[in-house]
């Protein structure tokens, strides 16, 4: 291809930088590790690799070899940058998401570079819709009881606090899986309760947040990993 015919077909890469940079957003505002740089060099990146399929390896009478193959290999390279985002805590995996949406983001790349700017920018809906409107629906459904979520109970020390806060969990159907205890600075103890049972989180911090030198309760659902 010579220069001019490279310039025209510029509109893949732009429509791949657009579309990657709103999933890139989400990410961004989210404070994932993968932002909105990641995920658009992702989704440029791909979308690059198939026009280079496309139009890379002409031969001289002026048919193409098998286009798929760069662009086929996308799909498994991606998942390198995925396996970064994916860490093991306590036993806990951390990170699917985020390594679903980099998969996602260069499918989307690799659609707007092959010319379907409009299942891209599909695909980027159905992104929003399942990390916006999928977590309001599954807040609706009945708790599980196996679920496991973490409270964060700030208070002063000194005062036999731990003890009372482990009572009101056990008494409250949880089952106390972990603390973590920090002192921040002196005189404040956090600890963090890692919790499983079919009891309500929220009366459960209320609970708590009336205990004699708590100053902060936080709920943490470990849940979700948006």
């Amino acid at each position: 291809m010579d220069t001019v015919e490279q310039l025209n077909h510029l509109l893949p890469l732009a429509t791949a930088l657009m579309a990657s940079a709103l999933i890139g957003l989400e990410r961004e505002f989210r404070y994932k590790s993968a932002g909105l740089r990641t995920h658009s060099l992702v989704g440029v990146g791909s979308a690059l690799f198939v026009l280079v399929s496309k139009f890379g390896f002409l031969t001289p009478d002026g048919s193409r070899t098998d286009t798929s193959r760069v662009a086929a290999q996308i799909v498994t390279g991606i998942g390198f940058i995925g396996a970064g985002l994916i860490v093991l805590q306590r036993d806990r995996v951390r990170g699917l998401t985020s390594a679903a949406v980099i998969w996602l983001t260069a499918a989307v790349g690799m659609a707007c570079g092959a010319g379907l700017w409009v299942f891209g920018f599909a695909a980027v809906v159905c992104h929003y819709v399942i990390v916006f409107v999928f977590p309001l629906l599954l807040s609706l459904a009945p708790r599980s009881k196996w679920a496991s979520s973490t409270v964060r109970v700030s208070y002063l020390d000194g005062r036999g606090t731990l003890r009372d806060v482990l009572t009101h969990a056990t008494s409250r159907g949880f089952m106390v899986e972990n603390v973590d205890v920090s002192r921040p600075v002196a005189g404040q103890v956090e600890v963090a309760l890692e919790v499983r049972g079919g009891g309500s989180l929220n009366e459960l911090a209320a609970e708590l947040d009336g205990l004699d030198g708590v100053t902060c309760v936080q709920v943490v659902d470990d849940t979700k990993d948006l």
